[in-house]
């Protein structure tokens, strides 16, 4: 009995891996797709967002306190915002969609902060006076669509930040020496090209911006967003599309939720014997030993 069991048991489990379809990995194809979005994208944010103090005090007439406040809560907010963006990719959507609706996004926040520098009425009229209170500030209708292009750029870049990389790792097999090759060579490309993006945007496009025109300095940006989001989609028949498995900071708060629950329950006399000595599953590489460092 237990030998027919187990050779039934063996079949289905032949049968579920029969059953997957098998992964074409094209990273090396995929690759300029990614690093070329994530250039073009880090060209365009960085780019606006290096010199978006100037900006909000000298278009729009605001105070350097409040335009100061505007700033760090954009920041904080963008930082929160990446956290939220990796619990839905990982949980709901995965990396491929998201990527793509936050590209999309980032692209309509840039537009919108260009056009209020290109169009008269969407921002307050040039301050010629050196009194800073005698200048005219932003109505509220003004205000509230720059917002709007803020919150777009929060949406754009809560998605792509904590996606684009691991999304890039996807396209590359870990099981294979010309995979791992090819992950230790994305990264390289990744984060030579993110420098290269940061050190342009924070000299060329900041002179443009300060020296030359707002208008012209804000449009380059965008277009370097449009084309980011361009190359991203137009690589799309050739992704390995992962879909999402759940994030782990489910797990995690899982976990402190139950040690709260179990905090006073009694120890067992020896509880490597029930909790430490099992089978791990065959996705584990390694299994962590059992230590007395935390009782």
């Amino acid at each position: 009995m237990e030998k027919n069991e187990n050779k039934t048991m063996e079949k289905n489990d032949q049968a579920i891996t029969t059953d997957e379809p098998e992964v074409n990995y094209r990273g090396v194809k995929a690759m300029p797709f990614i690093i070329g979005n994530e250039t073009f994208e880090k060209l365009g944010a960085i780019g606006t967002l290096a010199n978006l103090l100037v900006y909000l005090t000298t278009v729009f007439n605001m105070k350097s306190i409040t335009a100061t406040t505007i700033v760090n809560v954009f920041n904080g907010t963008t930082n929160f915002a990446t956290l939220l963006g990796a619990y839905l990719c990982d949980t709901y959507f995965g990396r491929y969609k998201t990527l793509g609706f936050a590209s999309v996004a980032s692209f309509l926040g840039l537009l919108v902060i260009a056009l209020t520098d290109a169009i008269k009425q969407l921002h307050p009229p040039h301050c010629t006076s050196e009194d800073e209170s005698a200048c005219i500030g932003p109505t509220a209708g003004q205000m509230a669509f720059l917002l709007f292009g803020f919150a777009l750029m929060v949406v754009g870049a809560g998605g792509i930040r904590p996606c684009n990389l691991a999304f890039g790792a996807d396209q590359f097999n870990p099981n294979t020496e010309s995979g791992k090759r090819g992950i230790n060579s994305f990264f390289n490309w990744y984060f030579f090209t993110l420098t290269f993006a940061m050190m342009v945007s924070l000299t060329l496009i900041v002179y443009v911006q300060s020296d030359v025109s707002w208008v012209i300095g804000l449009a380059i940006p965008t277009a370097f967003m449009f084309i980011s989001c361009v190359l991203f989609f137009v690589g799309t028949k050739i992704y390995v599309i992962v879909k999402p498995e759940g994030s782990p900071l489910t797990s995690l708060v899982q976990v402190i939720v139950a040690a709260v629950k179990k905090r006073w329950l009694p120890l067992p006399e020896q509880p490597w014997l029930s909790l430490f000595n099992y089978t791990p599953p065959k996705s584990i590489n390694s299994k962590l030993p059992h230590t007395q460092q935390f009782r």
